[in-house]
């Protein structure tokens, strides 16, 4: 017996990890996850290691960067340039000759622009000095799911319960989803209360017509959400408030069961 939860509210995909992205009314997905989210990312030359805004204090501005694909996605293997918006408002294409070079002098660092994950990669996380946190004031490295740009699965969602419940938990903050950088946001209904994620792992979520996706477990959320990013302030209040009142988790991850196309609006049930 299906049960409805609420409806797909909003679509976001990231081409280039640690960028800002772009938001979708519709998209294809499959056991990769949407198409284009997270296919390029930048590699520190120096290390090797995969350029994340997990580590701020080595990537400070990689929120100031935006990317964006230049035509729509069909389905296709292979996939369109995306466009790189660069802090000073001038752009590039990822399939230009020049792209390392031109994002190495943005970020004043030498980095190795990446089509694709050939090898498992490695990301710093820096966690801050917050009680709940799994650790506090260190650098750790972490590594990455094999062939993949993804912290840890190919889907990321959120409810706009979850988001009610931190707003309520601290009036002064801006919980907005985008400080969460989820693919999907399920608008719940009103009478559904506290974070309705934690009762549904193992659970399959049935979107739309065909698309099912199977949570996986919790998403445990890290210094990213206190950053500044566009008009939203650094507010380190953010992450102390999923830390003291949910363990620190905002949303839950998931794997594809059966891919489709998800559209904004589309009813979501548990099954």
């Amino acid at each position: 017996m299906k049960n409805q939860i609420g409806s797909m509210v909003a679509i976001h995909r990231y081409p280039v990890k640690s960028m800002m992205g772009e938001e979708l009314n519709a998209t294809r997905i499959g056991n990769k996850g949407i198409q284009g989210d997270r296919a390029f990312a930048l590699a520190d030359v120096a290390t090797g290691k995969i350029a994340s805004a997990k580590n701020p204090s080595k990537w400070p501005n990689l929120f100031a960067f935006k990317a964006s694909f230049t035509e729509p996605l069909n389905g296709a293997a292979t996939l369109p340039p995306a466009r790189i918006t660069f802090p000073d408002g001038s752009t590039a294409l990822t399939a230009d000759g020049n792209i390392s070079s031109r994002l190495s002098t943005a970020l004043g660092k030498p980095v190795r622009f990446l089509a694709s994950a050939a090898s498992p990669g490695t990301l710093e996380e820096y966690w801050p000095d917050i009680d709940g946190l799994a650790r506090r004031d260190v650098v750790t490295d972490e590594a990455m799911p094999p062939g993949t740009f993804f912290d840890c699965a190919a889907v990321h969602f959120l409810t706009t319960a979850t988001l009610d419940s931190l707003r309520a938990s601290y009036p002064e903050g801006r919980f907005e989803s985008r400080r969460f950088r989820p693919n999907f946001v399920i608008e719940t209904p009103p009478e559904l209360k506290g974070y309705p994620e934690n009762d549904w792992d193992e659970k399959i979520l049935s979107i739309g017509e065909e698309v099912k996706i199977k949570i996986t477990g919790p998403c445990g959320r890290c210094v990213m959400t206190t950053l500044a990013q566009g008009d939203l302030p650094k507010d380190t209040g953010i992450l102390k408030a999923a830390a003291q009142h949910n363990k620190a988790r905002v949303g839950a991850y998931a794997s594809v069961v059966q891919g489709g196309v998800i559209r904004i609006g589309d009813q979501v049930k548990t099954e």
